[in-house]
């Protein structure tokens, strides 16, 4: 298949401005393209890999990507899809949230060889604008009826939207003619919230160089569907809040687990969406979760895929090893204190010492809630020591009780976990 062939079936082809020239083009040379990503929080989420992962399918096609970090127009506030003006953070903060923004794009997409990306922040040019140079050379090629007839803006006239947001679109288009300019750059491609923006560049590219070398100046976007579930609701939400790519605020398990507990309605499209498993694979896939649906191998191989692709291999062994350990039957004992901080993230926890008796330890931490009920609880067979059962009334924690020398897990029923720390 070709790029375009491709992006059709995975159905990330969602609206575009030119099909058959943009066909045309990456038929016949190789070419650089745009995707921007404004620096509103410190981290990616699972949402924005779509984009992200575009990117790289245009790369492996051996055409360049320019991801850029909207260093300026972060400060601005996107109106695309908001309901409300959004909170303008300080020049500072959303310095930090570039660079780490910044460092983890660049672990997605090759920045050597040929055909390497170059990170791009557009505060490198927007900043050295001066007010009356945007307002002559840039804001006068904007008509204000052009401009309202956009979604981004229509829909926000009558709940209300400043001149700060309304002037998002022109700095949008100048990053597109800027880069158009600067790096040859004939493509740009966003969620399809950013049409508005797309077409206005495009446009601004058409007038800077006049209608005489129109097809000389000749750019394309398209847009990739807004990724929702089965049921409509937006994909990447759990009650916890947004899937992050940052393992601090996401761990590598969470992560796995998330894409393994995808429905059945939703894996095959995702699997197209966020992977580069191969056509006939898919097909396969497709077929077992007809077939065999309980056994999940779809799910399975969206977790590993994705997961490896935004952490390492490493991190689908981990997250595989705490799946095992916990819903497997496999030995709790087995793990490491990383994957046991990740499996037992939102469990009760607390800090007692060794040495402690373990009917004093099942009251200290909460786990039974007087002397009387740990006792009864021990003789009923209702507590368990890393996964094994323990009827030992007069038991004292020891060394041989914790796990990677750091942690003991103690189990209530079937379900009531708690994790142990140690001091010292």
């Amino acid at each position: 298949m070709t790029l375009i062939e491709d992006l059709k079936f995975r159905g990330l082809l969602n609206q575009a401005t030119d099909e058959d020239g943009l066909t045309d083009l990456l038929d016949k040379e190789k070419i650089a393209l745009y995707c921007g990503f404004d620096p509103t929080g410190d981290s990616l989420h699972i949402g924005h890999l779509i984009t992200v992962i575009t990117l790289r399918r245009f790369q492996l096609a051996g055409h360049r990507p320019l991801p850029l970090v909207g260093g300026a127009t972060g400060l601005i506030g996107d109106p695309s899809g908001k309901q409300a003006e959004r909170t303008l953070n300080e020049q500072s903060v959303v310095e930090g949230y570039s660079q780490k923004i910044r460092s983890q794009l660049e672990r997605f997409l090759d920045f050597d060889g040929e055909n390497g990306a170059k990170l791009k922040n557009n505060y490198d040019w927007i900043s050295e604008m001066s007010v009356i140079d945007f307002l002559r050379d840039v804001g006068k090629n904007f008509g204000l009826n052009y401009m309202l007839a956009k979604d981004s803006v229509e829909s926000r006239i009558q709940s209300g939207i400043s001149f700060t947001e309304f002037s998002y679109m022109i700095l949008q288009s100048y990053d597109f003619y800027h880069l158009y300019k600067e790096e040859n750059c004939k493509l740009q491609i966003g969620g399809s919230d950013q049409w508005g923006n797309i077409t206005a560049g495009l446009e601004f590219i058409r007038k800077m160089y006049g209608q005489e070398e129109d097809e000389k100046a000749k750019a394309f976007g398209f847009t990739i569907p807004l990724v929702t579930k089965a049921d409509g609701s937006k994909f990447g939400k759990t009650e916890g809040g947004a899937v992050w790519l940052d393992p601090e605020k996401t761990s590598p398990y969470e992560f796995y687990q998330f894409l393994l507990n995808t429905e059945d309605s939703d894996v095959i499209k995702f699997l197209k969406y966020f992977t580069f498993v191969s056509r006939e694979d898919i097909s396969a896939l497709e077929k077992e979760v007809e077939e065999r649906p309980h056994e999940r191998a779809a799910q399975k191989r969206l977790a590993e895929e994705l997961t490896a692709f935004v952490h390492d291999q490493d991190a689908v062994r981990q997250a595989q090893n705490i799946s095992a350990a916990l819903f497997g039957g496999g030995d709790l004992k087995s793990l490491s204190a990383d994957e046991i901080r990740q499996g037992f993230k939102d469990v009760p926890s607390f800090t007692s010492e060794e040495g402690k008796g373990l009917i004093d330890l099942l009251v200290e931490g909460g786990v039974s809630p007087s002397k009387r009920q740990a006792r009864e609880d021990i003789k009923n067979g209702a507590v368990y020591i890393n996964g094994d059962r323990c009827q030992q009334m007069d038991k004292t924690m020891g060394p041989e009780d914790r796990i990677d020398g750091q942690f003991t897990i103690i189990r209530r029923g079937k379900k009531k976990n708690f994790l142990v720390h140690y001091e010292g």
